[in-house]
């Protein structure tokens, strides 16, 4: 009886620690977003994360080699809410003309997103400027959305199966760089490019990726 008292403690404190490391890890993304997009990727420092969440460098570096990999965090965690709430949202939908205006409402929705989309430019600004960590970055990303992105897109959009991979891929970073450009533009000068033309441009750029069923 005594043994099997202290497996059962072990087992709940073991679970227990690992709900704790859980909390941290996702008080420690919550920081880094809001330190990331504040200071820009570049010069946010772990420190600052760190102390945002209440935690030590120690507890950041239990959980993350760098600010790099804090923030590839980031993006998947935002992959994997986006693909939740897109299957909610395109899945009733009968048709493609009504998926396409739905996923073009709902991007047009991410774009107003300021520290989301600050975090998307400051991340590949900083690839740009630094050309040694550029492709290793791009291929972190691009290994990211082959594994979470496109396989859900295409059970999400079953018009795309008939496309290659790569050519989905392609199709994905097509569509990631029209969204990062209207949303600027957007969040810059709202006036110039309102809600309805920029649900516009998407849905013409969208048009243009998935392709209508054929006729029978």
């Amino acid at each position: 009886m005594a043994d099997a008292k202290r497996v059962v403690k072990r087992e709940q404190g073991r679970l227990q620690r690992q709900h704790r490391g859980i909390v941290t890890r996702s008080e420690l993304i919550r920081s880094a977003r809001h330190v990331f997009a504040r200071d820009g990727f570049e010069h946010a420092r772990i420190e600052d994360i760190a102390s945002r969440a209440r935690k030590t460098r120690g507890a950041f570096y239990d959980n993350f080699k760098d600010k790099e990999d804090v923030f590839l965090a980031i993006f998947e965690e935002d992959v994997a809410r986006d693909l939740t709430e897109l299957g909610s949202l395109l899945l009733p939908l009968p048709t493609i003309k009504e998926r396409i205006e739905a996923l073009a409402q709902y991007l047009a929705h991410l774009s107003k997103d300021l520290e989301r989309m600050l975090l998307n430019v400051e991340f590949k600004l900083y690839a740009i400027r630094h050309p040694h960590k550029r492709k290793r970055l791009a291929d972190l990303l691009r290994a990211m959305r082959l594994r979470t992105s496109i396989p859900e897109i295409s059970r999400l959009l079953p018009q795309l199966e008939g496309k290659t991979t790569s050519t989905k891929l392609i199709d994905c970073q097509a569509i990631c760089g029209v969204v990062d450009g209207l949303a600027l533009n957007h969040l810059f000068d709202p006036d110039g490019l309102d809600h309805w033309a920029l649900v516009r441009y998407l849905r013409l750029c969208l048009q243009e990726t998935i392709p209508e069923p054929a006729l029978p």
